[in-house]
């Protein structure tokens, strides 16, 4: 795979995406809307966060948590190379409530990096079981992998819940429950009862990125989901409330570092 290079590839699992890239590139503060769990295979990185600042190297698990705001760093000018799966929530939920008999639960990966070279392994087998065009496992080896995965990952930390201001709650909700609505700073301020500066300095803090920036991740997230869905890239980006094509393109490759396009081809 050429540097630079991000790669979506297809995957044989409803709710898993397949990710591999090498890069030198610095990601700025984004999220995800699903969790993630990678291996780096070469070089290294430092990313920052409400977990705290870590660095990770050849051989470590990397993780992320749905609507975790988060950056990348290269550590050396040789950049890195990482795979990554992504598991749509619920997924992650099922297979929780399994590992934990019957008790579900709701929490986050604890550890954003950790060395382990079992859940190394396992990471390796599921991701070739789950990419492989010519596989013909059945879904039953999958779903073995995954557990296996899973519970390795789980038992790297305990699992947390975040607590957030009732306000940046309130704030946060609004944006949630329709990010392509014209919201204003006032309507959000109004909304938490916190005058405009209150809301931006403690959402800040709180959620890691401004109201705004925030906004944008929301709306690059339904982009995603509705490219996934196989609506035209056009359509999209008009859904999602964006000014146009080209607009929502930028973003979705500052963020994902592939382009909507490669991310359509990659999910038909």
């Amino acid at each position: 795979m050429a540097k630079g290079q991000f790669r979506m590839l297809h995957s044989a699992t409803a709710g898993i995406d397949a990710v591999e890239a090498q890069s030198r590139q610095s990601f700025a503060r984004h999220t995800h809307d699903q969790f993630g769990i990678g291996l780096i295979y070469q070089g290294a990185q430092k990313s920052l966060s409400g977990r705290g600042m870590v660095e990770a190297g050849v051989g470590d698990m990397i993780t992320v948590n749905p609507g975790e705001v988060h950056d990348g760093t290269p550590i050396g000018d040789a950049g890195r190379s990482w795979r990554m799966l992504y598991f749509d929530p619920a997924v992650i939920s099922a297979a929780a409530e399994d590992i934990g008999q019957g008790r579900p639960d709701a929490g986050e990966f604890a550890s954003p990096a950790f060395r382990d070279v079992d859940a190394a392994n396992q990471f390796r087998a599921l991701f070739a079981a789950i990419t492989d065009p010519t596989s013909q496992d059945e879904a039953i080896r999958h779903a073995e992998r995954l557990l296996l995965l899973l519970a390795s990952v789980l038992a790297a930390g305990r699992t947390r819940r975040l607590e957030r201001p009732a306000a940046v709650t309130a704030a946060k909700m609004m944006i949630d429950d329709d990010p392509t609505a014209a919201i204003t700073l006032a309507d959000l301020a109004a909304e938490a009862r916190l005058s405009r500066f209150q809301l931006v300095r403690n959402f800040a803090k709180s959620v890691g990125l401004t109201p705004h920036a925030y906004i944008v991740q929301r709306r690059i997230d339904l982009a995603r989901r509705l490219i996934g869905e196989g609506m035209p890239l056009a359509e999209a980006a008009f859904a999602a409330g964006f000014a146009d094509q080209s607009h929502m393109t930028r973003i979705f490759v500052s963020k994902y570092g592939l382009s909507p396009g490669a991310y359509a081809e990659a999910r038909k």
